[in-house]
């Protein structure tokens, strides 16, 4: 046995990769930016999030196609009703495209529930491009196309179930989307705003406007955030149109989310601006501002770019702590938080489970988001082996 593979039964070490001549040039030549993108291409998780929450947002974006129903209708015949057991074979045991049996309701004799039993003589075929429920799409275009469906109301496709007033789970978390998942980008765009001004204003300029920012960052950071989130909220005026309520909401979010991203901004300007290309750009009669936004900020960019991807979490589960205790968004409006009202009697969660559907969504969008975040964390610095 040679030596080096006796080192490398002994210590577990692995033989560097032989790199070739033309790789080796093109990986020293490469820019900064170039080189976070291979590094990132190596986070098979923070890719596979990044696909995952790509459908999230393609979802949501389209849920007026994508829902099989109108979220705000009542099957009044479906009440409460479980999710639609889908099949591929019949009662003689052959093969068939995708179909949902029709249901009969009955009643317990012992409690009087109703629950559902398939009815195997009635077959309803789960089809493409079904006509449906009319919408307005994005609010501009009438139309009545849905991505699938039975495409009859004699037995509705309710892959999740409905609620307890016989509304679609699936087409309401579709929907409900667009603001639990909206809600972290209009966030973070306001955080990123605030975090990066004061940040690079308290880095940069130091002194009492320093100790004065920092100071306000102290105070919001040992503030209990969710009874400050309750008592912010619960000021909100309940005349005001839910639309202002979720804005207002954002803001809220918000207020409590940039002091993270100005700590790390104010550490990297202490640490940048006694460098040479700083003393440099002074004495090219660069002004603050200039030096700031042309040369500071670009050199710690991928930094920036984490602490926002790992405040999206955050702000997603803040909007859904608040809709949920009745302090944020509420019916009609649709949200993850909203959805999960219904989930405060215990008795309803033990009867009807699926109402719980939005916990794993958010959980789901939570953790890719928490992925993805990691991968870019590993790719800021791509000279980190």
């Amino acid at each position: 046995m040679s030596a080096s593979n006796l080192l490398k039964k002994w210590f577990g070490r692995k033989e560097r990769p032989q790199i070739k001549a033309g790789e080796e040039e093109e990986f020293y030549r490469a820019g900064q930016w170039q080189l976070v993108w291979w590094k990132f291409r190596r986070h098979k998780l923070a890719q596979m999030a990044m696909v995952v929450l790509g459908i999230m947002y393609f979802i949501v974006i389209f849920a007026e196609f994508v829902s099989p129903h109108d979220p705000l209708r009542r099957f009044k015949q479906y009440l409460s009703f479980p999710p639609t057991a889908i099949h591929i074979r019949d009662q003689e045991g052959k093969f068939r495209l995708p179909f949902v049996y029709g249901m009969v309701m009955k009643r317990d004799p012992v409690t009087f529930r109703p629950f559902y039993e398939e009815d195997p003589n009635a077959i309803y075929p789960i089809k493409l491009f079904v006509r449906g429920d009319p919408y307005k799409f994005w609010g501009l275009f009438d139309a009545d196309l849905h991505l699938f469906g039975t495409g009859t109301d004699d037995m509705p496709l309710f892959v999740m179930g409905t609620d307890s007033i016989g509304r679609d789970e699936m087409s309401r978390i579709f929907y409900g989307g667009r603001i639990s998942l909206s809600v972290g980008l209009v966030g973070i765009a306001v955080s990123f705003v605030l975090g990066l001004t004061l940040g690079g204003i308290s880095g940069f300029f130091g002194g009492i406007v320093d100790e004065a920012i920092q100071r306000v960052i102290e105070v919001i950071t040992t503030l209990p955030t969710i009874p400050l989130w309750m008592a912010l909220a619960a000021a909100l005026p309940r005349e005001w149109p839910q639309l202002r309520i979720y804005f207002a909401t954002t803001l809220i979010l918000s207020i409590l989310g940039w002091t993270g991203l100005a700590r790390s901004v104010r550490g990297r300007l202490l640490s940048m601006r006694e460098e040479d290309f700083v003393l440099a750009a002074r004495l090219d009669g660069e002004s603050e501002w200039a030096i700031i936004v042309r040369y500071m900020i670009p050199g710690f960019a991928s930094y920036i770019i984490v602490s926002l991807t790992g405040s999206l979490p955050g702000m997603i589960l803040g909007e859904t702590s608040l809709s949920f205790l009745g302090i944020g968004l509420n019916p009609p409006t649709i949200s993850w938080g909203v959805m999960l009202q219904d989930a405060q009697d215990i008795m309803n969660v033990a009867h009807y489970p699926w109402i719980l559907w939005p916990v794993p969504v958010v959980v789901l969008a939570v953790l890719m988001f928490n992925f993805l975040g990691d991968g870019l964390r590993d790719a800021a610095d791509p000279y980190v082996t």
